[in-house]
């Protein structure tokens, strides 16, 4: 997906993304996201979302290369050296935008950060969703404890049993090489499962961008754009569970 220069992109409103036209404090002429069309002169910080910022509608294919090209131009553009001299708004605007870019990018570059991002725009929290748990299990003092995805019952089950006799072996001060074999190769096989991951999560993309296209042409698409989220949400959720499950045999083999 082409991205558009973000210095001409129309202003945006954080949560429904609407078009917000304004005027340059400097000249008056109808201003742009981040310098002024007519004078150039710097525009003020508003808030906004990261796709906004970029110039981007709120879509998960994003062509990587043109994001980091884009990155850079404005950092350069708005580096507060550039503004020491002359009116000290535009200093300090320079520093919140600068904030926001560098926030924006480290998002938007990293595919579950951004997964993550956009089901927070759309008002799924799924990382408060697990600090929350995380937080009520330290509280309770018991363990924190995640429901076992459908498709890793059997796997998990194994695993649980494999993990309860190398601790026990090592209590004992005994090694079962047939268990830590056993546990590297459950170990190998839920890394694959991991690592695959993508590839069923872009699928997911695809079909919230496409949602988002029947949408932007005036169709109801309400329903594909829940199942994209629902679908992404679950991935999401069955990556941090396998991926808890390899730090616990990570752990056991002393990794």
């Amino acid at each position: 997906m082409a991205i558009k220069d973000p210095q001409s992109a129309p202003l945006q409103v954080e949560g429904n993304g609407s078009s917000l036209t304004a005027k340059c404090w400097s000249c008056g002429d109808m201003r742009a996201a981040h310098f002024c069309n007519a004078c150039g002169h710097l525009q003020p910080a508003i808030p906004t979302d990261y796709f906004s910022f970029f110039g981007l509608s709120r879509k998960l294919n994003i062509d990587t290369a043109s994001l980091e090209k884009n990155f850079y131009t404005l950092s350069r553009k708005l580096h507060p050296d550039r503004y020491t001299i002359g009116d000290l708004k535009e200093r300090n605007w320079s520093l919140e935008k600068t904030s926001q870019l560098n926030d924006a990018y480290r998002t938007l570059r990293d595919p579950i950060a951004r997964t993550e991002y956009l089901l927070k725009l759309e008002g799924v929290h799924f990382e408060e969703q697990s600090k929350a748990a995380t937080e009520a299990a330290r509280t309770s003092g018991k363990e924190k404890k995640q429901a076992i995805p459908p498709d890793l019952l059997e796997e998990v089950f194994e695993l649980n049993m494999q993990l309860e006799e190398a601790r026990a072996n090592k209590k004992l001060g005994e090694v079962d090489e047939d268990v830590l074999r056993d546990l590297q190769t459950t170990k190998a096989s839920l890394e694959a499962k991991y690592n695959g991951m993508m590839n069923e999560l872009k699928e997911y993309w695809s079909q919230w961008d496409a949602a988002m296209e029947r949408a932007m042409r005036g169709e109801n698409a309400d329903a594909e754009r829940k199942q994209a989220l629902d679908r992404m949400l679950d991935l999401l959720n069955r990556r941090t569970y396998i991926r808890n499950l390899v730090r616990d045999v990570n752990e056991v083999l002393g990794i």
